[in-house]
């Protein structure tokens, strides 16, 4: 019997190339892919801009202090802003550091493994998966951490599903899309930053997210009625 080599993502998913490679996950050619984060966003309300204006010059005096860990990162801004978005509140539910083991089968490279991960927050409803967040320490790019947070979306347990991710080092913003079936396809945003002279980029980061979380609440709902009408008739 063969042994299964166990890997760290962040050992293994460390270019694209290696996420073409193990997931055979492209990025979408198709410029309307990925329009989810444009367009007529939602508004935010009195209370969340006033709180995302707060988190910002926090964020800010930090960095003008020291250089800010990851976890710190967390504690500041991940954390609050998670709060800000009500995406701590039911029917959601955060799953902070989840483990996640994913099972990879390369016909390029003809090897079997098992990547393992910690997804540093995951918002669900349920089980199933709403949004991937993955946070990085100050400095960080996140364009950096895309091959990592695309491996953790793979892993999502409900393929036929489109999922979304963000990561953030706290300063910057990106969110990523990936739908899995015949071809597996990802795209990626544009670039948010806090520090945008003529717009709080936070702003339009949560505008974004909050879109996000909606549209896979829809995809929930949906899923939901799906299995119902698919259960068979209770006898009479």
């Amino acid at each position: 019997m063969s042994i299964i080599q166990e890997t760290a993502i962040t050992k293994a998913i460390t270019k694209l190339s290696d996420v073409r490679r193990k997931f055979n996950l492209r990025r979408s050619n198709n410029d309307q892919f990925f329009t989810e984060w444009m367009g007529d966003l939602p508004a935010l309300n009195e209370t969340e801009i006033f709180n995302l204006q707060r988190l910002k010059f926090r964020y800010l005096s930090y960095m003008e202090e020291d250089e800010i860990s990851e976890g710190t990162v967390n504690i500041i801004m991940l954390h609050p802003l998670l709060d800000v978005m009500g995406l701590c509140d039911l029917p959601l539910r955060i799953r902070g550091e989840k483990f996640l083991k994913i099972e990879v089968i390369s016909e390029e490279e003809n090897e079997e493994k098992v990547l393992q991960g910690r997804i540093d927050a995951l918002v669900v409803r349920d089980r199933f998966w709403i949004i991937i967040i993955e946070s990085k320490e100050y400095g960080f790019s996140v364009s950096r951490a895309v091959p990592q947070t695309l491996a953790y979306m793979m892993g999502n347990p409900y393929p036929e599903t489109t999922i979304f991710g963000m990561i953030t080092n706290g300063e910057e913003y990106i969110f990523i899309k990936v739908a899995r079936g015949e071809i597996n396809e990802y795209g990626l945003s544009d670039l948010f930053s806090i520090s945008n002279s003529l717009n709080n980029g936070l702003n339009e980061a949560m505008q974004v997210l909050k879109r996000l979380v909606n549209l896979s609440l829809h995809t929930y709902s949906s899923s939901q009625a799906s299995e119902v009408q698919k259960r068979p008739p209770l006898p009479l």
